[in-house]
């Protein structure tokens, strides 16, 4: 073990030439570096954190839900049915157009319905928009809260303007203790989602509006967002921090093995800054030419409605589409509502 730790541990790696751990280990009297056991100070306040999240979803999150009349409860459930269940547990979740046509005649059903059935099926194991509203809500108030600590942090020192002093004496620079709250808080909250990764749902700030139903919010909210994404990613990012770490700390520190190890890295999160900002892009593309913001990639509901009845009605293709400037809920509803307008006149 003591081999394995001290081949991971190589300074020569990760260290730059003529500096030593032991160099690190006995600073000046109250001077602090950054030590390798920060990391692991983390964990009890990862357990911290999470049991914190609990008590804010159950008591913050979940009366804001509750008085925007997002409350908790179960969607549609599928009609029991032991052949269709067999096959969505053992064979296929979504049954293509052969396995429908033998579902079909095997039950004696529309392929209409066997394809209900089965959509209702997959959103049944979903969770609720409240479970969402409450999780989104979570991260939107860690986020804000670090955000706001670390601007206010970084204010102050003299690396925000100048970020050739995140090089000057390196590694010897001090490690204040607000910045050793700012790091150890954030990593600890990300050891916190290793803890809930299996369950999260993983959604962003305007999810909320979009729970809400504020359909005006949401949209501004997602223009707000890609303003700032695109900014912070493609002007910020690559001008001020992969200039000075791949430019400024070659001038001054000069390149080391784990210096280029750590430089293809944020190149590859560039190379995805890149590929994100073009799925925004088309995002805001498709947003602008409906009106609204459209359900995008990351959505985890499915196109078809779960208020749709269940029996399958027939109509003009017309009344399939929702009006321009409605949400995707009341679209169908209005839909739905033409569908059963045209059989009275029929």
């Amino acid at each position: 073990m003591a081999a394995l730790s001290a081949w991971f541990w190589n300074e020569r790696f990760w260290l730059p030439h003529n500096v030593t751990w032991a160099d690190l280990a006995d600073p000046a009297p109250g001077v602090e570096y950054p030590k390798a056991g920060h990391l692991f100070s983390a964990l009890p306040l990862a357990l911290g954190i999470f049991a914190l999240r609990i008590l804010f979803e159950r008591c913050v999150a979940s009366p804001c839900a509750r008085s925007l009349l997002i409350h908790p409860g179960v969607g549609r459930r599928a009609h029991s049915n032991a052949v269709l269940e067999k096959v969505f547990t053992s064979i296929t979740k979504s049954p293509d157009s052969r396995h429908l046509d033998g579902l079909s005649k095997q039950l004696d059903w529309e392929v209409r319905k066997v394809q209900r059935w089965f959509r209702n099926r997959r959103n049944q194991d979903k969770p609720s928009t409240h479970t969402k509203f409450c999780e989104s809500m979570w991260r939107f108030t860690f986020y804000l809260c670090i955000f706001t600590y670390g601007f206010r942090f970084l204010w102050q020192t003299p690396w925000m303007w100048d970020t050739r002093h995140c090089w000057y004496g390196y590694p010897y620079q001090v490690m204040t203790p607000g910045l050793y709250y700012y790091y150890v808080t954030e990593l600890a909250f990300y050891w916190s989602l290793m803890f809930s990764q299996f369950t999260d749902i993983k959604r962003k700030l305007a999810k909320l509006a979009n729970y809400a139903k504020y359909q005006r919010l949401c949209d501004f909210l997602f223009i707000v967002f890609s303003v700032a994404f695109f900014i912070t990613r493609l002007v910020i990012y690559p001008i001020w921090v992969l200039n000075s770490t791949m430019f400024e700390s070659w001038a001054i520190v000069g390149p080391y093995p784990s210096w280029w190890l750590f430089n293809f890295l944020l190149l590859v999160l560039q190379v995805l800054h890149i590929i994100w900002s073009y799925l925004i892009a088309r995002i805001a593309v498709k947003a602008v030419l409906r009106g609204k913001v459209c359900n995008d990639v990351r959505s985890d509901i499915e196109s078809s409605s779960e208020n749709e009845p269940d029996t399958p009605t027939e109509g003009p293709k017309a009344f399939s589409h929702s009006p321009k400037g409605e949400n995707g809920t009341n679209g169908h509803c209005a839909a739905a509502k033409a569908r059963v307008q045209n059989h009275s006149s029929w």
